[in-house]
Protein backbone atom coordinates (compact mmCIF):
# COMPACT_ATOMS: atom_id res chain seq x y z
CA UNK A 1 0.00 0.00 0.00
CA UNK A 2 1.08 3.23 -0.79
CA UNK A 3 2.79 5.67 1.73
CA UNK A 4 -0.51 7.36 4.02
CA UNK A 5 -2.94 5.36 2.11
CA UNK A 6 -5.55 3.97 4.01
CA UNK A 7 -7.62 0.49 3.39
CA UNK A 8 -11.02 0.84 2.61
CA UNK A 9 -13.27 -1.28 4.56
CA UNK A 10 -16.65 -2.36 3.17
CA UNK A 11 -19.56 -3.00 5.35
CA UNK A 12 -22.95 -4.88 3.45
CA UNK A 13 -26.24 -5.45 4.95
CA UNK A 14 -26.79 -8.64 3.16
CA UNK A 15 -28.77 -6.99 0.69
CA UNK A 16 -28.94 -8.29 -3.03
CA UNK A 17 -29.11 -4.58 -4.52
CA UNK A 18 -25.27 -4.37 -3.27
CA UNK A 19 -23.63 -6.62 -5.78
CA UNK A 20 -26.00 -6.00 -8.00
CA UNK A 21 -26.46 -1.93 -8.44
CA UNK A 22 -22.10 -1.46 -6.97
CA UNK A 23 -22.60 0.46 -3.49
CA UNK A 24 -21.69 -0.86 -0.11
CA UNK A 25 -24.41 0.05 2.84
CA UNK A 26 -21.35 1.72 4.90
CA UNK A 27 -17.57 2.31 4.00
CA UNK A 28 -14.58 2.77 6.15
CA UNK A 29 -11.47 4.66 5.79
CA UNK A 30 -9.07 4.79 8.79
CA UNK A 31 -11.54 6.81 11.32
CA UNK A 32 -15.01 8.06 8.66
CA UNK A 33 -17.68 6.17 7.74
CA UNK A 34 -19.56 6.70 5.34
CA UNK A 35 -23.50 5.12 5.53
CA UNK A 36 -25.30 4.97 1.94
CA UNK A 37 -28.85 6.25 2.18
CA UNK A 38 -31.40 3.87 3.84
CA UNK A 39 -34.69 3.88 4.45
CA UNK A 40 -37.53 2.48 6.43
CA UNK A 41 -37.37 -0.84 5.36
CA UNK A 42 -37.15 -4.10 8.13
CA UNK A 43 -34.41 -5.43 6.71
CA UNK A 44 -35.25 -8.90 8.44
CA UNK A 45 -38.77 -8.75 7.41
CA UNK A 46 -39.04 -6.83 3.83
CA UNK A 47 -41.94 -4.71 5.41
CA UNK A 48 -42.33 -1.24 5.57
CA UNK A 49 -44.67 1.40 7.26
CA UNK A 50 -46.84 3.80 5.65
CA UNK A 51 -46.28 6.44 8.09
CA UNK A 52 -43.50 8.51 7.32
CA UNK A 53 -41.99 8.74 10.95
CA UNK A 54 -42.35 5.06 11.37
CA UNK A 55 -40.53 4.81 8.48
CA UNK A 56 -37.84 7.35 9.96
CA UNK A 57 -37.97 5.01 13.28
CA UNK A 58 -36.99 2.17 11.16
CA UNK A 59 -34.26 4.04 9.06
CA UNK A 60 -32.34 5.24 12.12
CA UNK A 61 -32.24 1.52 13.39
CA UNK A 62 -30.77 0.65 9.87
CA UNK A 63 -28.19 3.28 10.19
CA UNK A 64 -27.16 2.25 13.75
CA UNK A 65 -26.98 -1.33 13.02
CA UNK A 66 -24.71 -0.34 9.71
CA UNK A 67 -22.70 1.97 12.13
CA UNK A 68 -22.55 -0.64 14.69
CA UNK A 69 -21.27 -3.33 12.32
CA UNK A 70 -18.53 -0.07 11.18
CA UNK A 71 -16.97 -0.04 14.54
CA UNK A 72 -18.89 3.36 14.90
CA UNK A 73 -22.20 4.75 16.86
CA UNK A 74 -24.80 7.20 16.04
CA UNK A 75 -22.97 9.69 18.59
CA UNK A 76 -19.74 9.39 16.04
CA UNK A 77 -22.37 11.02 13.46
CA UNK A 78 -21.30 14.42 11.96
CA UNK A 79 -23.19 15.08 8.92
CA UNK A 80 -26.87 13.93 7.69
CA UNK A 81 -28.96 14.20 4.29
CA UNK A 82 -32.80 13.72 4.65
CA UNK A 83 -34.18 12.98 1.42
CA UNK A 84 -37.93 13.31 1.49
CA UNK A 85 -40.64 12.76 -1.51
CA UNK A 86 -42.38 15.08 0.14
CA UNK A 87 -41.17 18.54 2.11
CA UNK A 88 -44.06 18.70 3.76
CA UNK A 89 -43.71 15.46 5.76
CA UNK A 90 -40.49 16.27 7.03
CA UNK A 91 -42.03 18.10 10.55
CA UNK A 92 -43.15 14.74 11.27
CA UNK A 93 -40.02 13.34 11.66
CA UNK A 94 -38.46 15.70 13.89
CA UNK A 95 -39.32 13.76 17.20
CA UNK A 96 -37.50 10.82 15.62
CA UNK A 97 -34.68 12.96 14.41
CA UNK A 98 -34.91 14.67 17.76
CA UNK A 99 -34.47 11.43 19.77
CA UNK A 100 -31.78 9.88 17.64
CA UNK A 101 -29.76 13.15 16.99
CA UNK A 102 -30.77 15.65 19.68
CA UNK A 103 -27.19 15.27 22.15
CA UNK A 104 -25.30 14.91 18.44
CA UNK A 105 -26.70 17.31 16.57
CA UNK A 106 -25.07 16.45 13.51
CA UNK A 107 -24.68 19.08 10.60
CA UNK A 108 -27.40 18.02 8.17
CA UNK A 109 -29.75 18.91 5.27
CA UNK A 110 -33.27 18.36 3.71
CA UNK A 111 -33.74 17.66 0.59
CA UNK A 112 -37.07 17.14 -1.61
CA UNK A 113 -36.75 14.43 -4.03
CA UNK A 114 -38.07 11.70 -5.59
CA UNK A 115 -36.65 8.01 -4.23
CA UNK A 116 -36.82 4.33 -5.79
CA UNK A 117 -40.12 3.10 -4.81
CA UNK A 118 -43.27 4.93 -4.24
CA UNK A 119 -43.59 3.28 -0.38
CA UNK A 120 -40.11 5.06 0.24
CA UNK A 121 -41.18 8.00 2.43
CA UNK A 122 -37.66 9.03 3.49
CA UNK A 123 -34.41 8.27 3.08
CA UNK A 124 -31.22 9.30 5.14
CA UNK A 125 -27.70 8.76 4.69
CA UNK A 126 -25.03 9.79 7.08
CA UNK A 127 -20.97 10.09 7.73
CA UNK A 128 -19.28 9.74 10.98
CA UNK A 129 -16.03 9.93 12.35
CA UNK A 130 -15.16 7.98 15.02
CA UNK A 131 -14.49 8.95 18.18
CA UNK A 132 -15.94 12.46 17.32
CA UNK A 133 -17.48 13.34 20.71
CA UNK A 134 -20.12 16.19 20.44
CA UNK A 135 -19.24 19.39 22.55
CA UNK A 136 -20.87 22.52 23.01
CA UNK A 137 -19.67 25.08 19.68
CA UNK A 138 -19.83 29.02 19.01
CA UNK A 139 -22.57 30.71 18.43
CA UNK A 140 -22.43 32.83 15.00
Amino acid sequence: MAEGAQQRKLVSSGSAFERQIGYSRAVVVGEWVFVSGCTGYDYKTGAISDDVAEQAEQTMRNIDAALAAAGASMADVVRARYILPDRRDFEKTWPVLQKWFGDVRPACTMIQAGLYEEAMKIEIEVTAKKGAVPTEGMML
